[in-house]
């Protein structure tokens, strides 16, 4: 996984670019109208059931448009919200709040939806031994942001990017020429580029689970788009030999009987693809 000071550096990323995108050479619409030496008040008030999310983050994007904006926050991120709530208020000059205001809410209402769905499969494996992960389809440009509201919501991160582990999916196996062929080269490589790297194989049948295990050294193995049945002869063939990992198209719906099989982790690309924003604004006070 890509360290703290890496993850960071891409929260100032897209902070910087978002401010950017929105702002332009300045907001005509506040210069037009408040003066500038105008001071005001806001809150961030919730219109949705869920988790919320990005409260720190948009204490970042204020700070960023403005050192002297105050924020007091009443919610931290990942408590249960209900309409009504208030999440925080901030104080401080009104152009510099309408400024922050559409990235802070674009951020907060996509995180809270991440975390919402996001918890909502953590309550459902409660009981289990299983983990549920986020995938790399996320939003091009805001995966930290969207990646950090999958641990809100209770969830764990799979690799960041492709430079952080080595992921042997289906492709990368029929190109290289099979799974032993991949998994040879891909050894051979971290060693002549002294990489320390983890090491997860797709298999696409337990008879590719077998080959995978002929090999020292992985990590963890990905069953994907198994049935439940085949599910649980994978988990016991593997039988602790490496970490287990589901993954193709699975819902709430499914979810719980997956991780019933045994299996270490479910990773799910709805997570952070297929959500819709939570409603939230932010209002003059």
């Amino acid at each position: 996984m890509i360290s703290k000071i890496q993850f960071q550096k891409e929260l100032d990323g897209i902070i910087k670019n978002g401010i950017r995108e929105d702002i332009g050479e300045g907001d005509h619409s506040s210069l037009a109208c408040i003066r500038k030496d105008a001071m005001g008040k806001a809150k961030l008030l919730v219109k949705e059931e869920g988790v919320i999310a990005g409260v720190e983050f948009a204490k970042m994007i204020f700070k960023e448009v403005d050192t002297e904006l105050h924020v007091e926050t009443l919610l931290t991120d990942g408590d249960a919200v209900k309409v009504g709530d208030v999440v925080f208020y901030v104080t401080g000059s009104s152009q510099s709040i309408l400024k922050a205001e559409r990235l802070v809410l674009n951020a907060m209402q996509r995180m809270s939806a991440i975390a919402t769905k996001t918890k909502k499969f953590v309550d459902l494996l409660k009981g289990t031994n299983t983990n549920i992960l986020d995938t790399r389809k996320t939003t091009p440009g805001i995966r930290a942001l969207e990646k950090w509201a999958v641990t809100i919501g209770g969830g764990m991160n799979h690799r960041f990017a492709l430079y952080d582990m080595i992921m042997l999916k289906d492709n990368h196996i029929d190109f290289a020429g099979g799974i032993d062929k991949a998994i040879k080269k891909t050894k051979k490589y971290l060693k002549e580029n002294n990489l320390d790297l983890k090491i997860i194989v797709e298999a696409r049948s337990l008879d590719e689970i077998e080959q995978i295990l002929d090999h020292q050294g992985i990590h963890r193995i990905l069953i994907d788009n198994f049935n439940y049945e085949d599910t649980e002869k994978a988990v016991k063939l593997i039988a602790g030999q490496c970490e287990s990992e589901s993954s193709g198209g699975i819902t709430l719906q499914t979810a719980r009987k997956y991780a019933e099989c045994g299996i270490d982790y479910i990773s799910s690309g709805a997570l952070t693809h297929s959500v819709y924003n939570m409603d939230l604004s932010l209002k003059a006070i």
